[in-house]
């Protein structure tokens, strides 16, 4: 795609690009410029760099005190993990999660999406709104501390509640995580899969209805292992038939039951295609507002390439431009056309 990555353009698309020396005083007065007509701020530097920069959180809210000020970082502003490296396998795996995730007797299963990135940027996403929220009714921002482990843990609930509530947990064993045979995934004739999520009294009772096993009712909540009557009974059962089988076979009814779908399926089916989110370059917001409208965002910037345009608004001409980039405060990476 241009010669740029493919996970770039789905997690830049729609921004644009200015880069700035903090280094230098030039590219901390552009920035406090920047600062002055602001309404957030969000770095993800580790604890302190802001700081030693000269442009932390302090000397920014004094240019302007209605700034929000977000700081995203691993472990958050304090505590003794506060300046160490992590990515997201680190961060689920010091809060439990990683520990709950895969086969009852066999090892910790890395899950296929970054837990605690999503979750502590969505969490830093809804602090930053809160305080935006609260400057409407003080004209104050506020600083907002975000991070990656506590957005891990903060998806922790239910596992904390029956831990605190004395309930052991173990991996695989608890009803939502594969323990029971009524929250399961099984093998299809074809080697795909079938989810079941009957929880439910009555998505059970459908279920059972539905295949014709009214004798399995009772045991819906019988341990999902090998030898267990009821589990070797549903594995025969859904081995019996193709997924699009199964898939056919339980439409219409309220049982909770779904094929597994790769990504490509995924993409291309009815639900999903039903929601709307897809567009060229990445997804769009999983939600609709009534008064608001997301549209397709344009394509990733390349490094700095709105500079021109934002440091004209700023005041800055096409030659003060040129001598800040001689200086080093300005990195660009041309692109043909681009604004440079």
């Amino acid at each position: 795609m241009d010669g740029e990555g493919i996970l770039f353009q789905a997690l830049n698309h729609g921004k644009k690009s200015l880069t700035l020396n903090l280094k230098s005083d030039a590219g901390k007065d552009i920035l406090l410029r920047l600062i002055k007509t602001a309404d957030v701020l969000l770095e993800s530097f580790r604890p302190g760099v802001m700081e030693r920069l000269g442009v932390g959180c302090e000397r920014l809210t004094e240019t302007n005190p209605r700034l929000v000020y977000c700081s995203l970082s691993g472990y958050g502003q304090d505590g003794p993990y506060r300046e160490r490296a992590g990515h997201d396998l680190n961060y689920i795996g010091l809060t439990g999660l990683l520990d709950l995730t895969g086969p009852r007797d066999g090892p910790p299963a890395i899950p296929g999406v970054p837990i605690a990135d999503l979750d502590g940027t969505l969490w830093a996403a809804f602090g930053i709104v809160s305080a935006l929220l609260v400057r409407e009714r003080t004209g104050q921002g506020q600083r907002v501390d975000g991070s990656l482990v506590g957005g891990a843990l903060a998806s922790m609930t239910m596992a904390v509640a029956y831990h605190l509530g004395g309930q052991a947990i173990e991996r695989g064993g608890s009803a939502l995580t594969g323990g029971v045979v009524c929250y399961n995934v099984y093998e299809t004739k074809d080697g795909r899969f079938v989810t079941l999520g009957a929880l439910e009294p009555q998505f059970w009772a459908a279920f059972c209805q539905a295949v014709e096993r009214d004798d399995l009712v009772p045991h819906q909540f019988a341990p999902a292992t090998p030898g267990e009557p009821a589990y070797d009974e549903l594995c025969a059962l859904f081995r019996s038939s193709t997924r699009q089988q199964w898939t056919e076979r339980m439409a219409g009814v309220d049982a909770c039951c779904e094929p597994m779908y790769s990504v490509e399926e995924a993409l291309a089916s009815a639900p999903v295609q039903a929601l709307g989110m897809l567009s060229g370059y990445g997804l769009l917001p999983p939600v609709r507002l009534s008064a608001l409208s997301f549209r397709p965002a344009d394509r990733a910037p390349v490094l700095g390439e709105h500079t021109a345009t934002l440091l004209a608004e700023l005041g800055y001409d096409a030659a003060a431009v040129e001598q800040l980039r001689k200086q080093g405060v300005l990195q660009t990476t041309p692109r043909v056309g681009a604004d440079l």
